[in-house]
């Protein structure tokens, strides 16, 4: 049987590298065969793309080269890693998918959600998220603390543009809602992850129903 594929979006500093690490606990504690991958990168070419695209000696990387090579990358990372593994049955968790590119380069970057939405389906292959596990929280408390850690290219880019890219995020929560769970951030991380394990539970079970 077909695997499931989850993904994690938010605002950068949102607390999902933090979830991720506590659901591959999970999984493995409950037995679950599953990979644990990332965007950009994932792969190996994937990861020599993220080293672009995050290098802040990049500064002047275009947007739609921007968008671009994170639409490689996901292209590799659904090739190499993302489909393969789902083909085997396996559960897989992704930090960050096609969500993200629609709103850091589709509305953060200026070039249109149908844009950035059309350049990543030729390698997309059908293949979207079972569930979307959306951290809400307001980006600029999480930013603050981010770029005081140093910050990559993106992170860097100041306050107004990440809180484009949180309004973006708002639009594609009503404009595509199918399979998205919002997650509250901003709770203490024992609820948040009591949040996100109910929505993997949920979701892993209908799976089991299913067979």
């Amino acid at each position: 049987m077909r695997g499931k594929f989850i993904a994690l979006e938010g605002p950068d500093g949102s607390g999902k590298s933090t979830m991720m690490n506590l659901i591959n606990q999970y999984l493995v504690e409950h037995h679950i065969d599953h990979i644990i991958t990332r965007e950009p990168g994932g792969t190996a070419i994937g990861e020599k793309i993220r080293h672009l695209i995050v290098d802040r000696d990049n500064a002047n990387m275009g947007p739609e080269t921007e968008a671009l090579l994170f639409a490689a990358s996901r292209a590799q990372h659904i090739h190499e890693k993302i489909l393969p593994a789902l083909e085997q049955g396996k559960t897989v968790v992704c930090d960050r998918f096609l969500l993200s590119s629609l709103a850091y380069q589709g509305v953060g970057r200026g070039l249109g959600i149908g844009e950035v939405k059309a350049i990543n389906d030729f390698g997309l292959r059908g293949i979207y998220p079972d569930l979307i596990l959306f951290f809400h929280v307001d980006p600029e408390i999480t930013l603050l603390r981010k770029t005081k850690e140093g910050g990559d290219r993106l992170e860097a880019e100041g306050g107004i543009f990440h809180r484009e890219v949180y309004e973006g995020y708002m639009t594609l929560l009503k404009k595509y809602p199918e399979n998205i769970t919002l997650v509250d951030a901003a709770k203490p991380i024992e609820e948040v992850y009591k949040q996100t394990i109910e929505a993997i539970d949920n979701l892993l079970r209908f799976k089991e129903e299913k067979r």
